[in-house]
């Protein structure tokens, strides 16, 4: 859709509230500066990825970097204050599209409530919410404030189209734009098959799920190193816990290595043989480099009963979703114990069923997910600009007339 007529002028507001989505949302402005053949102006809400592009935020997005319902309970005052201010910069802005991404709970209840008094400016949802997993009777429900779901999952558009909910195109998950990173070369893979074995440890980003973690982590690597004495184990981790998981590490048995630059992590995936790790998008980029893993997943016990009641899936790892089996094992709660993790992992680091069965599946991601067809942050570009035209031409077809 490189220089499509008649987007001269193009006004897109764009809402992100956490550093994924801000990251979406700066290769989105890109995509869209690119493919405008007429001047394109910004505003909205987003991070320093999305200031890079040109963006300037209406607030700070660490103000809403919440987690967990207590935390979000206490800080509800402000949250609220925040969702009034963004809407009444939408309707000061008067953009020609609306782009929410991701972080539900806040930019739903923006395109709500922007829906009520701007009734004919496009509403793109990049990022599907789970409704596939939870709440899947949200899906109709969005039909009233979104035109279109930009899906990063490949399966996502089919569960649209199943519970009733807005017109639904599989954009690409933005990790199949930097797959190369996580691909070995031949000498990596060497090192993957080789001796001494490489596992990873990955206890997640957020402060809660790394301390429910990294003990019962550091006990398996213990039992892991009696089997396998000449073990490298190599922690990734993000700078907000890196205190904590040093602290963490310093008692564990044997050498640890802790990375926290981007090129180290990558560099780290390419060689490993296994990992153990926390329930989340790791476990696709996982998949995507072809590293065996075992996945845990631990909250608090008002949050576990919350989500017993809510959940609809067979299995919480985004890798086995879009595999479509439950090929990564994952332990939750009280099974997330040394032992077990130790029992898991133990076979992914040798030649066995456990361990062929999952590099069988992962071979079948590139197809699955679409890799290599067309670049996912264009094809969302494309969506986003044909509803912002649509809206400034009179009588035109509306944002939801998409491809499902």
């Amino acid at each position: 859709m490189t220089g499509a007529a008649g987007n001269a002028g193009l006004n897109v507001f764009v809402v992100a509230c956490e550093d994924s989505g801000d990251n979406l949302g700066a290769s989105l402005m890109l995509a869209l500066t690119a493919r405008a053949s007429g001047s394109i102006r910004f505003s909205g809400v987003g991070g320093h990825a999305m200031a890079e592009q040109g963006l300037k935020s209406l607030f700070p997005i660490g103000e809403l970097a919440i987690v967990g319902f207590d935390a979000v309970i206490k800080k509800l005052p402000m949250i609220l204050r925040r969702i009034r201010e963004t809407v009444v910069a939408v309707k000061a802005a008067a953009p020609d599209v609306l782009v929410i991404i991701d972080s539900p709970d806040f930019t739903h209840r923006v395109a709500r409530k922007v829906r009520k008094i701007m009734p004919g400016l496009p509403i793109i949802d990049y990022v599907s919410p789970s409704i596939w997993a939870w709440r899947p009777g949200r899906a109709k429900v969005m039909r009233g404030y979104v035109d279109h779901v930009l899906a990063l999952l490949p399966f996502e558009p089919a569960a649209h189209a199943r519970l009733g909910g807005p017109a639904c195109t599989y954009v690409g998950h933005p990790l199949i734009e930097t797959i190369s990173r996580m691909r070995p070369s031949a000498s990596e893979q060497s090192q993957r098959d080789g001796s001494p074995p490489r596992l990873l440890v990955l206890p997640g980003s957020r402060s809660n799920e790394v301390r429910r973690l990294l003990e019962p982590f550091g006990d398996a690597v213990r039992l892991i190193r009696e089997r396998h004495r000449d073990l490298e184990v190599i922690v990734p981790t993000v700078p907000h816990v890196a205190d904590r998981v040093k602290d963490a590490v310093a008692r564990w048995p044997g050498s640890v290595r802790i990375v926290l630059e981007a090129e180290e992590k990558w560099a780290a995936f390419r060689s490993a043989r296994a990992a153990l790790a926390a329930s989340g998008t790791v476990t696709l980029e996982l998949a995507m480099a072809g590293v065996p893993t075992v996945v845990a997943y631990r909250v608090s016990l008002f949050e576990e009963m919350i989500i017993r009641g809510l959940i609809q899936t067979q299995t919480i790892v985004l890798a086995n979703l879009v595999l479509g089996e439950n090929v990564m094992p994952e332990l939750h709660q009280r099974d997330v114990t040394g032992e077990r993790l130790a029992a898991t992992v133990i076979p992914l680091l040798e030649r066995s069923p456990q361990r062929e069965r999952q590099l069988a599946a992962f071979r079948r991601i590139d197809d699955l997910m679409q890799v290599g067809r067309a670049i996912p942050s264009a094809r969302a570009a494309d969506i986003v600009l044909a509803a912002a035209i649509q809206a400034k031409t009179p009588l035109g077809p509306t944002a939801s007339d998409g491809v499902r």
